[in-house]
């Protein structure tokens, strides 16, 4: 026999209904929206002064933005970014193993480096290689302690305005590629190294084939970072008269007195320039975090991807023979 259905058991479970997280509608956030409305206004009216205040001079800044002594200058900028970047690596991975190495005196000779080139301002150090022919007129190769001299070279013709600006930008940027590139290095699990000198692997081979590309995913960030800090940089090199994209537009400036017109040249091709480099660092982001997400989602079914197990290293081994 049916039990009749009553007024409150209807209400019931229509109370039990309304109460199911899966049909629940979050709460209209309008504090959120409000906010939103409120940047937004903001920036418009922030972009509205900027375009039209007569003070910027825009016809000016589209006259020279293209111009050819602005775009000289910034090839040079480019071509200063690319070499002192390159070189700074280069010497930042050497300084990273010797920091890493069993050998005190290594050791202690990449700390003292990384200490003197971090621990002086950038802009006292290309004014210091660019006046090295105060200190040394010329610059010898010859035997120690008044030894006949093998080779000798005028000072003022090897420091030139750009291998002041090179010396000074490289020198200085691989004191902290260093300290990236052993923070990465570190940040490999203990147990590859292990692994890898069980195999008998060589130091350097293990570095190249092991240890450097896992590590990857943690110096490309940083490094990223002071690529686009090295952009910026160069700007300093204006103060030993080489000829990037700041100086260029002093140059101009210097002549025609429309100073701020073209300062906003310099900077809106800073911004191309970096805007370019954030979505070329985040595109080589996502290739070195490839599988990180399938690694966490199935970390029940298998070991996390830096925790490679020897038969990984030795198919690396062999295939590295082969």
């Amino acid at each position: 026999m049916t039990q009749p259905v009553t007024q409150s058991s209807t209400r019931d479970r229509t109370d039990v209904q309304q109460r199911d997280v899966a049909s629940a509608l979050s709460a209209p956030r309008y504090g959120r929206l409000i906010s939103w409305l409120l940047v937004l206004a903001v920036a418009v009216n922030f972009l509205w002064l900027v375009a039209t205040n007569p003070n910027f001079e825009w016809g000016v800044v589209y006259q020279w933005f293209m111009d050819g002594s602005v775009m000289t200058g910034l090839k040079v900028t480019l071509g200063l970014t690319v070499v002192s970047m390159l070189l700074g690596v280069v010497i930042g991975l050497l300084l990273a193993v010797a920091r890493l190495s069993d050998n005190r005196l290594m050791r202690g000779l990449a700390g003292l480096y990384i200490w003197f080139f971090r621990g002086t301002p950038l802009l006292v150090q290309l004014i210091f290689w660019y006046n090295m022919s105060t200190l040394f007129p010329q610059i010898s190769l010859a035997i120690p302690f008044g030894g006949p001299v093998l080779a000798s070279w005028n000072t003022n013709d090897l420091i030139t305005p750009l291998t002041a600006a090179i010396a000074g930008l490289a020198l200085n940027e691989a004191a902290y590629m260093a300290e990236i590139i052993r923070a990465g290095l570190q940040s490999v699990d203990n147990g590859q190294v292990e692994t890898t000198q069980a195999f008998g692997m060589s130091r350097a081979r293990a570095l190249r084939r092991i240890i450097i590309p896992q590590a990857m995913r943690s110096i490309i960030p940083p490094t990223g970072n002071q690529l686009i800090s090295m952009i910026k940089a160069t700007s300093l090199v204006s103060v030993i008269a080489m000829g990037d994209l700041l100086y260029s537009v002093q140059a101009v400036y210097n002549r025609t007195f429309e100073i701020i017109p073209m300062l906003m040249v310099a900077v809106i091709w800073y911004l191309l320039i970096t805007s370019v480099l954030n979505v070329g660092q985040s595109a080589i982001e996502r290739y070195y975090a490839r599988g990180t997400r399938r690694v966490v989602a199935s970390s029940k079914k298998r070991p996390a991807a830096n925790n490679m197990p020897a038969m990984a290293v030795r198919s690396l081994v062999q295939k590295e023979e082969q």
